[in-house]
């Protein structure tokens, strides 16, 4: 007959989503370079497009009559997401291949063995801090904007057709691309690996496709995660190959879907 002795009582302490996020926060606050990557993505969506509305706004006087008609003031504000978006990739990529670097990812898959959970974590948490931090850097980018062209009353409001979807869009995109570098990282599981597969992807292979010949290239490059982000938070179609904001979405969104998959096989495949 089997006894039961106190030392055997089952732990009062029990693995939680809600613990496996508060961890996850508390290991992306206290590292700097997820910090300075989410810093330079503010800086950069804000920086750039107030210098290209100033710009526009400097030399609308001058412009034809044709660019005056064809002038979108809600783009001009927010162009500097596309170059924001290099910083979000280098966010999700350090994510996770900093527990790698720093050896933190075999403390984590001790506490939680099922190992899906900080994966699972991860993602739905920086994907959130990219969402809202990147939604309130395209919000300031856009009033700064829209300030600044003003002088010429070409500027618009928030509240004006058009202009709230494509500042929402600008931080989901930002949030999908975050995602999908993010799993990248937890695939390569390498940081120098990582970056350099998402600046391959997202800013080296567009221009390669568009070498393609015929129509192909440009069908490919419009089904490309870089072109498919752009369509997101996009004002109008930039080409006949253009995608629609919610196509658009549904196609990065496939990209994050199916790369966090492979990172969710490769993290109970392989070793820690």
């Amino acid at each position: 007959m089997s006894t039961t002795t106190p030392g055997a009582a089952r732990s009062p302490y029990r693995v939680t989503t809600i613990g496996v996020f508060r961890s996850e926060w508390t290991k992306l606050i206290s590292v700097r370079s997820p910090r300075w990557a989410l810093l330079i993505a503010v800086v950069l969506t804000i920086g750039v497009g107030a210098g290209i509305a100033a710009v526009s706004a400097h030399e609308y006087p001058t412009m034809s009559a044709a660019a005056r008609a064809t002038f979108d003031p809600i783009g001009t504000s927010l162009a500097g997401v596309y170059f924001a978006e290099l910083a979000t990739g280098v966010l999700g990529a350090l994510a996770v291949t900093g527990d790698y670097a720093t050896g933190m990812i075999r403390a984590s898959l001790t506490v939680v063995p099922r190992r899906l959970p900080v994966l699972w974590c991860k993602v739905g948490l920086t994907g959130l801090v990219s969402f809202l931090v990147m939604t309130l850097a395209a919000v300031a980018s856009f009033e700064l904007g829209q300030a600044l062209l003003s002088s010429h009353d070409i500027g618009v409001s928030l509240n004006a057709d058009g202009a709230l979807r494509p500042v929402l869009g600008a931080g989901l995109s930002s949030a999908l691309v975050t995602i999908i570098a993010l799993a990248i990282g937890a695939i390569l599981r390498n940081t120098a690996a990582a970056i350099s597969t998402f600046v391959g992807v997202f800013f080296v292979l567009p221009p390669l496709a568009s070498l393609l010949p015929g129509g192909l290239g440009d069908h490919l490059a419009t089904y490309l995660p870089s072109n498919a982000a752009s369509a997101v938070f996009a004002t109008a179609e930039t080409g006949p190959q253009a995608l629609a904001p919610a196509p658009g979405v549904v196609v990065l969104a496939a990209y994050a879907v199916v790369l966090t998959a492979v990172a969710s096989v490769e993290l109970c495949r392989r070793d820690s």
